[in-house]
């Protein structure tokens, strides 16, 4: 994208950099799961790492592109608060995640590992829905509406 794009232009994008970041936290659980037989400090520093961008990721969209949607896009509210339950779930699971890595020296693995997959099944699900939902119209949205990180709560890392 050119620096010197109108705001529409970069608004254009946001929708596709939702697909991007959703990549890319797909790819960093699927590393995460497959780190679990990894020293307990190299897991705790990945695991926290990805918890903390996914929680901001699913606050940004919560209070960025999902409140301009329901503004702009009101007949997708419904999908708007199935996504946010689906926020509250997952912010569950990742307290769940840190609480089981804060413990002393021995992470449960096998607890981790449970938890892990389980977010992993709920994300695939919550992702396909989320961009078949709302990719189109975060990609129609115009006006000044804010950057993709202060609308998604991430940008997407450079591939």
């Amino acid at each position: 994208m050119h620096p010197n794009g109108s705001p529409a232009d970069r608004l254009a994008a946001v929708g596709n950099q939702m697909i991007e970041i959703h990549l890319w936290l797909s790819a960093e659980l699927a590393r995460l799961r497959a780190d679990l037989g990894t020293p307990s400090r190299h897991l705790r520093a990945h695991c926290l790492t990805f918890c903390a961008a996914l929680g901001r990721h699913h606050t940004g969209e919560d209070a960025g592109a999902f409140r301009l949607l329901a503004e702009q896009v009101p007949e997708l509210r419904p999908v708007i608060d199935n996504l946010i339950t689906d926020h509250e779930v997952v912010a569950g699971i990742l307290e769940r995640v840190e609480a089981l890595l804060a413990g002393g020296d021995a992470v449960p693995v096998e607890q981790v590992r449970g938890e892990l997959d389980g977010l992993a099944a709920l994300l695939e699900s919550h992702f396909r829905y989320e961009e078949k939902r709302l990719v189109t119209a975060l990609n129609a949205l115009t006006g000044r509406a804010g950057t993709a990180e202060e609308l998604l709560g991430l940008t997407a890392p450079p591939g």
